[in-house]
């Protein structure tokens, strides 16, 4: 049976920071970061449109209930768009060639992003909206 004292040191490197692997794990989240963007037409398009919203809230002055919707939104619309980028990559490498679950997989996890999507930009019509009536029948 093993001491006391060796658990104890067991479960401290289990619990404990590895510096290193926690660097290597930012550099491969930043690889995956590059990889996308250079390969990925709708994640450059859906960066410049959370850009917009970016550059839209400030200047209409949505509120910080607002700013945290809007962010969240963003947030969720990037990492799907992330997670289709990366089931899109494995399946083209375990189905190089044409099959129709392939297909239907690539397909599903683009519907999801485009749900996505279409939901975030509802409710980005729902906040900016009246924003940009108030804005417009300011100068009126």
């Amino acid at each position: 049976m093993e001491s006391e004292e060796k658990v104890r040191n067991k479960v401290k490197r289990k619990l404990g920071i590895d510096r290193k692997r926690l660097a290597n794990s930012f550099k491969y989240a930043w690889a995956g970061i590059v990889q996308s963007y250079r390969g990925e037409q709708n994640l450059k398009i859906h960066t410049f449109i959370a850009i917009l919203v970016i550059v839209f809230g400030f200047f209409l002055r949505i509120s910080y209930i607002e700013w945290l919707v809007c962010l969240i939104l963003i947030g969720l619309v990037l990492m799907s768009e992330f997670i289709n980028t990366a089931i899109e990559y494995v399946v083209d490498l375990a189905s190089p060639s044409v099959h129709p679950l392939a297909k239907a997989a690539k397909d599903t996890a683009s519907a999801g992003v485009l749900m996505m999507a279409i939901i975030s930009a509802i409710i980005g019509l729902v906040i900016f909206i009246p924003k940009i009536i108030d804005f417009i029948g300011g100068y009126l």
